[in-house]
Order: C-alpha cells, then structure tokens, then sequence
C-alpha cells in the first residue's frame, strides 16, 4: 500500500523544513504533501526546497487545506501532521502507522506526552463524555496527528474550522471503523492567547454539538 503524509500549513516557515526533514527518515511514506494555506510567509518554498511536493489552498481553514491534501494525495493510507512541531521522534511514523498494517485499527489517533491544552481538557473531552461516551478515553481528542485508510477520509465531510479534528474523529466513530489511539513521546507546540481560545473553543463545541440530535442556532 502507498502510504501519503499531509501537511496543512499557514505561516510555519520557522519549522516545516524539520517537520519535512522527519518524515523523509521514514520508509513508509511514498510521498510527503504540504498544502500552503494561503500563507504570507516562505513556507511554499521552504517546503518544495526540501523536496515536498506543495499544493495551494486559498480557502482559509485547516478543513479546506485537509480536503486538499486529500484529493491530491496518492496514498491508499493518508497522515496528517502539524506543521509546527519541531521534536517529533525518529520513529513516530512507524508508531502512527502501526496498528494499520498490523490490521488492528483502520485510523489512528494520536496522543503524546504532554499535558492537554485548556480547550481540550475544559471543553472537548467533557462534552465528549456527555455526548458520546464511547469515546471519552481518547485523551487527546483535538490532537491533528492522524492516520486512517485513505477511503474513509473520502466518506466524510470535514469541518473548516478548529473543530476538524474531533469532527473525524467522531464521524469515523460513527461510520464503525476500527479505531485506536497511539503515544507517539513528548511533542512540543504553542499554546493560543486566551482570546483565540474563546473562538476555539466555540468551534470545537459547535462540531460536537452537531453530530447529536441538538439544534444549534446559526450565528448572526
């Protein structure tokens, strides 16, 4: 099976070179995708330097930059990274991939060791007990390192938004595949000043919130 690693990336000239430079350690990966998301930076050519096919996605939102990686991904498996973390662990991809080629699990989240952010641990992971209990032990449930069978991200319809992440990770729930959660070891990110936080966690509440029987009011 080809196997294909996306990165959505806005803005990550300082560390996509290294997130790059990590995958191509690998020998899963066939090929390693980064869709520029409208960035104002040299993430473009920072990435294509360093031999990372790139493609453009004007539309603003880590949901439309995920819906074109995976039109234009190749791979029968599909890997989403983030763009901004510089320590991952030599062997993180081979970790991710695992439980897929073993045949235990059709997507994979991830977890790592890091304490959870206050969206997640405040917002995401209560009304995820409340809402789909089933899933309260992902301890990372806004984590955006996955991996899954490059057909169920085509059965689904993302997000645009903060709330993409837990609204795969519900939707592949929903759709009864094979799911689990790796530790991929201690990764560094920055944390969002509390006024983006409100607008997260908003986002993340809303995704969940729809995938219930609730009816949310459209914002004005």
């Amino acid at each position: 099976m080809k196997i294909s690693a996306i990165i959505p990336a806005y803005n990550e000239e300082k560390f996509i070179a290294k997130v790059i430079k990590m995958v191509k350690k690998s020998k899963y990966v066939d090929e390693i995708i980064v869709v520029d998301n409208n960035s104002s930076d040299n993430t473009n050519r920072i990435a294509k330097e360093n031999g990372a096919k790139t493609v453009f996605c004007k539309k603003q939102g880590k949901g439309y930059a995920m819906e074109k990686g995976i039109r234009t991904a190749k791979g029968d498996i599909l890997i989403f990274l983030d763009g901004d973390i510089c320590n991952y662990k030599d062997d993180f991809i081979h970790l991710l991939l695992q439980p897929i080629l073993n045949g235990e699990a059709d997507f994979v989240k991830t977890t790592f060791e890091r304490q959870g952010g206050r969206v997640t641990e405040l917002v995401a992971k209560p009304l995820l007990e409340l809402t789909f209990p089933k899933l309260g032990h992902f301890s990372q449930p806004l984590s955006g390192i996955i991996a899954g069978k490059a057909d169920i991200f085509h059965k689904i319809k993302l997000d645009k938004d903060y709330g993409v992440d837990v609204g795969i990770l519900i939707d592949v729930y929903q759709l009864k595949e094979k799911m689990t959660e790796v530790n991929i070891g201690n990764i560094k990110n920055y944390s969002q000043d509390w006024h983006s936080l409100i607008g997260m966690s908003k986002q993340v509440s809303r995704a969940i919130l729809k995938r219930t029987n609730i009816t949310l009011k459209k914002e004005r």
